[in-house]
């Protein structure tokens, strides 16, 4: 039985502004700490291959001393709006309605919330009494695939039925204020907010690229790499400059051996739905498939109209390959990275 992806939305906050604008607000931020550092700091915001982001908070906001209570509840509050519209346009695009889900698998990593969100737009869409549910909250940016795979094997085991997967992200809402580490400044200067859903089924007759094969890939001993620490201000994150190269080293085992064990080789690939972890995570990858005559424009372009939005953006990426409807028998590798250290592969083919 096939699982496709018959649609695919994002959602993004109200707030918006170009990187050259929040130049300022980092210049009072950096107030008092020596010139050479300034510069480093703005230059790498100014070079971070992002040109704009969006957010639940305008940029005053995130530059108060709001404690983690106080953006905890801004993110509360507005990832129930973000998912609510992302799945309210997916189902548009499937031309469903919300009783017509089965599954809700949300995913979020950048704040709190108990119950999940999925129990709130259960109620707020009147969905299923009877729908099945799976929030899914420290797989950082990897968890947008990885909600992917769980829908695809919960629908491989139900013909006839149908799941949403709703990722919604604030990293702003994670920002330390008083935290001048690179991990803090690089966070900022490439991740952005926003939320995406995905419609998938096992029904036979509805149209969208299957399925063909998914497989995490777990590295050992690489848990210090990326993720949170929970400190009395919030979410500070852990981002270790090893992260680019230790994917490099990796990358052979993570691709070939997945594509052999479907008969193909990367020449068989079609399309790149890779996850923009970074700039340097993206210049590595294209270093690897750019000699293989391979691209990931579309991976580029949405780290430099949105930035990072965790697990949400190779979700934006994924729409991009949608929208274009693509030639039968076309073949797309989705792949993302997260804490753990660990990545996530989806083999599509249209």
């Amino acid at each position: 039985m096939k699982v496709k992806i018959t649609a695919v939305a994002k959602q993004l906050p109200k707030y918006t502004r170009e990187t050259k604008d929040i130049i300022p607000y980092l210049k009072v931020w950096l107030l008092g700490h020596d010139d050479r550092f300034q510069r480093k700091v703005i230059k790498l915001f100014e070079n971070a291959g992002v040109d704009r982001r969006y957010s639940i908070m305008d940029a005053e906001e995130v530059f108060l001393n709001t404690s983690f209570e106080e953006k905890n509840a801004i993110y509360s509050r507005e990832v129930i709006k973000l998912g609510e519209q992302a799945v309210l346009k997916s189902l548009e695009k499937a031309k469903l309605q919300p009783t017509d889900i089965d599954y809700i698998i949300t995913v979020s990593c950048t704040g709190i919330m108990i119950p999940s969100l999925d129990a709130y737009l259960i109620n707020r869409l009147k969905m299923r009494q009877d729908i099945v549910r799976l929030p899914v909250t420290e797989m950082g940016c990897a968890a947008g695939v990885s909600g992917i795979i769980y829908a695809k094997n919960f629908l491989k085991a139900n013909p006839n039925k149908r799941a949403a997967v709703i990722a919604v992200e604030s990293p702003t809402a994670t920002f330390q204020l008083d935290d001048y580490s690179m991990a803090n400044i690089v966070s900022a200067a490439i991740f952005g907010d926003g939320a995406a859903s995905v419609i998938l089924s096992s029904y036979e007759d509805e149209e969208g690229p299957e399925i063909v094969d998914e497989a995490m890939y777990h590295f050992y001993d690489a848990e210090q790499m990326m993720g949170f620490n929970l400190v009395n201000t919030g979410l500070q994150m852990i981002l270790d400059k090893t992260v680019p190269e230790t994917i490099s080293t990796h990358f052979p085992q993570i691709v070939h051996p997945f594509l052999e064990r479907n008969q193909m080789a990367i020449a068989d690939v079609d399309h790149l739905i890779f996850h923009p972890g970074g700039k340097k995570i993206v210049q590595t990858v294209e270093e690897l498939f750019g000699s293989l005559g391979k691209n990931i424009d579309d991976t580029k372009e949405v780290l430099k109209l949105y930035g990072n939005m965790s697990s949400a953006t190779v979700l934006y990426v994924l729409e991009r390959f949608m929208d274009q409807k693509l030639p039968k028998g076309d073949v797309g590798l989705m792949l993302s990275f997260g804490p753990g250290f660990s990545a996530q592969r989806i083999l599509l083919k249209w």
